[in-house]
């Protein structure tokens, strides 16, 4: 009998706690959390992925935005599907069409950027934690057998935060994943004693997002929190490889992204863009600069033989 969506989640943090391990968890990115790199991430410990933010009022209602948004495969597993909603009935509709597809659905409370806010999606969601219960609420309703999560920033003030996460947990949300910083902050320390105060008024898993860049800041971020698992974005982009304790990205990263985006037919920018992050502290400058002028594939992959002995091979890694 196939296991319940609802016990894959579950299992996940439990097996977790079991084992002595941290939950690791690649973030929802923008033009980045696509198949390939979710394969990827996958090879190198990383326990949950998230699909990039996908729109579900879009999602609802064409096949073809379905179709550009979102590729999967069998293996592509266990993965959490990511939307940006106002409305509750899209999210539920959303939700619905993705369900066979997906081991739960999330609800992105945490984009800063611009457009997100002029829409009235992502992260100025936060001050509205009624339309947060009801967007939850309703997709629980629609689809019972599906978890349903959400992904905020905090609030301006410790108790504003967790009055937000008390009322996703009474919405009926499996978890809550807590990016660490306001609305307007970037690139600064996370707040941790707001993850924390998080943590220790719901009781259900809480992941903290924010500050983690290398297999040093891991520990640090769950002893400062006392988080479930630690979500990553911008330290995976860098390093694929940091969740198996790598300090920077190895080579055999570097042909196993090769070998899984030419398979799956990444494009060439998308393609270019992961190895100018993977390559950013193995590279010289003056590489870099050549690098970064190589405009096609075969000529990425001239360099890599060159320079690395690393080619494409024909095959999936697994």
């Amino acid at each position: 009998m196939e296991e319940s969506k609802h016990s894959v989640v579950s299992k996940l943090f439990s097996d977790s706690v079991n084992n002595g391990t941290t939950l690791k968890v690649c973030a929802p990115m923008v033009r980045y959390s696509s198949l390939p790199f979710r394969h990827l991430v996958k090879l190198y410990k990383c326990d949950l992925t998230f699909t990039h933010m996908m729109l579900s009022d879009c999602f609802s209602k064409a096949q073809s935005a379905r179709d550009a948004d979102f590729q999967h495969c069998k293996t592509d597993r266990p993965l959490i599907a990511q939307f940006a909603a106002s409305d509750p009935e899209y999210f539920a509709a959303a939700a619905r069409l993705i369900s066979p597809y997906v081991d739960g659905v999330d609800l992105n409370c945490g984009c800063p950027q611009r457009w997100a806010i002029k829409e009235g999606i992502g992260a100025c969601m936060c001050t509205n934690p009624k339309l947060i219960s009801r967007i939850v609420s309703r997709c629980r309703q629609v689809n019972p057998d599906l978890p349903v999560s959400v992904k905020i920033r905090i609030l301006d003030t410790i108790e504003d935060t967790v009055a937000l996460a008390q009322a996703i947990e009474q919405a009926g949300a499996a978890f809550i994943s807590v990016h660490g910083r306001t609305i307007k902050e970037r690139n600064v320390i996370p707040h941790f004693d707001y993850v924390q105060a998080i943590k220790n008024n719901v009781n259900i898993p809480v992941i903290h997002n924010g500050g983690v860049y290398s297999p040093d800041d891991l520990e640090p971020a769950l002893q400062k929190t006392g988080a479930d698992g630690v979500m990553c974005a911008q330290g995976l982009l860098n390093n694929p490889a940091l969740f198996a304790g790598y300090t920077e990205t190895p080579l055999q990263c570097v042909q196993d992204w090769v070998n899984i985006a030419i398979t799956y037919g990444t494009t060439f920018i998308t393609f270019k863009h992961h190895l100018v992050f993977m390559l950013e502290n193995v590279l010289p400058k003056h590489e870099k600069k050549i690098f970064n002028n190589l405009s096609t594939i075969a000529a990425v992959l001239d360099y890599l033989d060159n320079n690395f002995d690393i080619r494409y091979q024909n095959k999936l890694p697994t």
